[in-house]
């Protein structure tokens, strides 16, 4: 576990909380650079401010778009997403979750307890009959996106991953670093130094706490964004793609380990849509899942 004095900063960000540390010489001067920038990603790439730069591309009635690298980037990552997981993480779901009431940053949640006993019949999650993601196309050398009318993309924790691995990327000359974009973290630095990462359960319980160098982890589930929707039913942000209804599958939280945070990222939320059985081939470098009967259990 790493001793080394590091310089943290914690800020809002991502609809949540984010935290970068940083150690080595010019450390504090790094963490601010990283926090800017996640900021100015933040407010690029959230759906819920209609001058972003997501915003502007969803509204754009054109069939291939010009933009930015970032944004290229962005929407190459929510493709491949969708691939990695045969459509489970699909980030064309937009739609389906205006309807189901996550039209703004929710201030708070539904209890857990509440929302498991209202919830509908378990089952796995399914790639929707037709991959709207699929449509997408985006051309790195000229900058370009290209998809039918209509097709909008959502950031959500895509984005987190893929901005933590970005941030990360920027910090690695330094002696240690950790990049946590709302349980989205990339840690790494040329010391290769361990530190802890404690794993709390949407119950409220510290489930397990890891020692990690140089690498990604990141936590999904449905204890935290959950409501009841306009006909009283519970809902939270993790949608079946085959239903367009909030998934419930026996599964309430997955944590995974991986290379980088963006592939920790769709790792963890395929395996909460996966469902009990399914879900440990979702984490092939190991994690944690913590079912709604409340066991919990590690994947090596």
């Amino acid at each position: 576990m790493t001793t080394l004095v590091e310089t943290v900063r914690r800020f809002a960000c991502f609809g949540s909380q984010c935290t970068v540390a940083v150690g080595g010489p010019g450390a504090e001067r790094a963490a601010a650079d990283a926090e800017a920038a996640l900021l100015t990603w933040h407010r690029r790439f959230t759906r819920f401010s209609p001058g972003s730069e997501l915003s502007r591309l969803n509204a754009d009635p054109r069939g291939t778009v010009p933009v930015t690298p970032t944004m290229a980037r962005f929407v190459q990552a929510a493709i491949d997403a969708a691939r990695a997981t045969d459509g489970l993480v699909d980030a064309t779901l937009i739609a389906a979750l205006e309807d189901a009431g996550y039209r703004r940053d929710l201030p708070g949640s539904l209890p857990l307890s509440i929302a498991l006993g209202l919830a509908p019949e378990r089952r796995p999650a399914a790639p929707a009959r037709r991959a709207r993601w699929a449509e997408v196309r985006v051309d790195a050398l000229a900058n370009t996106v290209s998809r039918p009318p209509g097709v909008r993309l959502d950031s959500g924790g895509i984005a987190k991953g893929l901005f933590a691995d970005l941030a990360g990327a920027a910090l690695e000359s330094s002696a240690s670093y950790a990049v946590d974009c709302s349980g989205d973290l990339r840690l790494g630095g040329r010391d290769r130094l361990e530190r802890a990462v404690r794993v709390d359960d949407p119950f409220g319980r510290g489930v397990h706490s890891y020692e990690l160098e140089r690498c990604g982890i990141a936590t999904s589930g449905i204890g935290r964004r959950s409501w009841l929707d306009a006909h009283a039913r519970p809902a939270h942000h993790l949608l079946d793609p085959s239903t367009l209804r909030p998934a419930f599958t026996g599964v309430v939280q997955a944590t995974a380990l991986a290379p980088t945070a963006f592939e920790a990222e769709l790792r963890a939320k395929c395996a909460v849509l996966s469902g009990p059985e399914a879900a440990p081939a979702c984490l092939p470098d190991g994690g944690l899942l913590v079912l709604d009967d409340g066991t919990h259990h590690l994947i090596p």
